[in-house]
């Protein structure tokens, strides 16, 4: 996984992830205004592979999961900050959003190509040669985050236990 880093600071809650008066929408619709109080240009100029960057607590806030849908469905392919709150994490990984926990998110910089190695646990920075460590995220987690999500990894072990169990 490859792509810029957006860097955003500390304590983004879910509310500027998906802000209250448009959760009524599509995710679609939900998604262009993704940010738009802290990073006003982030939802048009975000690309598919792009990386975003928090500090500490982020995706604070409620319990809405719409928060990592938005940028999901715009094509964040990963999530890397000092903490997280739980339920935004739990949220992000259901929908096969990787959070990664990483001390030193603060060496990456904004708009610097960034690729995410999550068996490595490593991100690299290849403009400077840099490499910055995250937090492994256990084999379990690795693999619902490479079936695509929680729904899609259950939906292929009752497969494969169906197959194990059926008649002969």
């Amino acid at each position: 996984m490859s792509g810029r880093a957006w860097v955003l600071g500390d304590d983004v809650d879910t509310d500027a992830l998906a802000p209250g008066r448009y959760m009524r929408l599509p995710i679609g619709e939900l998604a262009r205004h993704c940010l738009e109080g802290i990073a006003p240009d982030f939802a048009g100029a975000v690309r598919p592979g792009d990386v975003v960057v928090g500090g500490e607590n982020f995706g604070i806030g409620s319990s809405r999961e719409q928060a990592a849908e938005a940028l999901r469905h715009l094509g964040v392919v990963a999530v890397v900050a000092r903490s997280f709150a739980g339920i935004f994490r739990r949220n992000a990984i259901n929908l096969g959003l990787p959070t990664l926990v990483c001390a030193d998110a603060g060496l990456i910089r904004a708009g610097e190509r960034i690729e995410v190695d999550l068996e490595g646990g490593r991100l690299v920075l290849p403009d400077r040669a840099a490499v910055v460590a995250f937090r492994p995220l256990p084999a379990v987690l690795l693999e619902l985050l490479a079936d695509g999500g929680l729904v899609p990894h259950l939906e292929k072990r009752f497969a494969a236990r169906a197959k194990e169990y059926a008649p002969r």
